[in-house]
């Protein structure tokens, strides 16, 4: 068993252990990938504020996600084909954040299907959505969701078309792969992914396959779903979709203070603060450049989450102390899947939180609900930059 003391330990692994067009899935932007980089790389202008001679006895991490108790402020952001990383990979990740006491949320484009996820788990879990044409179908996923018993559905608003993602593209990338030559010439290098793979029923989009419209098989999947995403999503159908569902409700992909404000007048139970991993407009500023702008317009009206580049505890700790009430991690999480399976979605949770709980404690603090701007030094223009 390797040492793993770091999520770069994982992603090692990850990338020697996975197919390529399933790793750069994974580990990739849009275009030229300079909000994917500036994701990570923006996290380092922040410094953390050490502190002395204070107690750092009976520290806790705990804290909640809008109103449920977590062992961190850190859930499992919802990844498209985290079934493909390792053999049922939603199962595994769900399992794991289950028995750590984080949150998980499947993905609408995931490979196990919610019913699978709610079949091998024991508490509810939250369900992503992707704003499709197909009302039909859409009914029947948000139906399928509550009768799961899925505690939150977390709305994505930033994917009405997709970004270009270059490295996908070239990949030829598919649920399962096609098997072309460079292909087959990658997978038989990875034979440990393959034999999971082999041993599982679990290949295709568990949530899409048999319940839309004309998609029964994979080969239809694809013009199915190049087709779905709603360019005219508006403020108005993300209402009725908030109507259909009842339930908590967060809404992720805000990047803009004046979204950010139209979304808490709005009603749901929180934002996340994404520019989806920098997967979507690249260009973009980073996520956690932006959430101080978008904290100070809205941060005392809704809960506040942030996804998009967060790799470590210390990376935690610097979006509480700017003012994110809970956060994401997605592709921390993958690597560890991708690497150990089930162990490593734990290792990688054991690795955040450990971190998180020295470093909070080098700050002063015994409690994470306490981190604050008083735990951080930001150079001139952090926020707000580029106007």
């Amino acid at each position: 068993m390797p040492v793993i003391t770091c999520i770069e330990d994982l992603k090692r692994l990850h990338k020697a252990r996975t197919p390529r067009m399933f790793y750069d899935y994974a580990e990739s932007g849009s275009y030229s990938e300079q909000t994917f980089r500036e994701n990570t790389s923006d996290f380092a202008d922040i410094r953390l504020r050490q502190k002395v001679a204070v107690d750092m006895s009976n520290r806790t991490t705990e804290s909640t996600m809008i109103g449920m108790p977590v062992a961190m402020p850190v859930g499992l952001a919802p990844v498209g084909m985290t079934g493909m990383q390792h053999a049922d990979g939603e199962i595994l990740a769900a399992r794991a954040a289950e028995d750590f006491g984080v949150p998980f949320c499947l993905s609408t484009m995931s490979i196990c299907s919610i019913e699978d996820v709610a079949e091998h788990t024991t508490k509810p879990f939250m369900f992503q959505l992707y704003v499709l044409r197909d009302q039909e179908f859409l009914e029947n996923i948000i139906n399928r969701a509550k009768a799961a018993n899925c505690s939150a559905m977390v709305l994505t608003l930033d994917l009405q078309i997709l970004g270009q993602r270059h490295k996908d593209l070239k990949n030829g990338l598919s649920a399962p792969p096609k098997l072309t030559l460079p292909v087959m010439m990658d997978l038989a290098t990875k034979w440990r992914w393959g034999m999971g793979m082999l041993k599982t029923k679990r290949r295709s989009f568990g949530n899409i396959v048999g319940h839309a419209k004309g998609v029964g098989d994979m080969s239809s999947l694809s013009s199915w779903t190049a087709e779905q995403f709603d360019p005219m999503l508006d403020w108005d159908k993300i209402a009725k979709i908030r109507d259909m569902w009842g339930g908590k409700l967060i809404l992720k992909g805000i990047l803009d203070a004046d979204d950010a404000r139209i979304a808490a007048d709005f009603g749901a139970d929180a934002i996340v603060v994404s520019n989806h991993g920098g997967r979507q407009q690249d260009g973009a500023l980073s996520a956690i450049r932006v959430l101080p702008e978008i904290v100070e317009a809205v941060g005392d009206q809704i809960e506040i989450h942030m996804d998009s580049g967060i790799r470590s505890g210390q990376d935690v700790l610097k979006a509480l102390a700017l003012g994110a009430h809970s956060t994401w991690i997605g592709r921390a999480f993958i690597h560890g899947l991708g690497a150990m399976g089930e162990y490593g979605v734990t290792r990688a949770l054991e690795v955040i939180q450990k971190e998180l709980d020295t470093s909070m404690a080098l700050c002063g603090e015994r409690d994470v609900k306490n981190i604050g701007r008083h735990d951080v030094m930001l150079p001139p223009n952090f926020s707000g930059s580029y106007r």
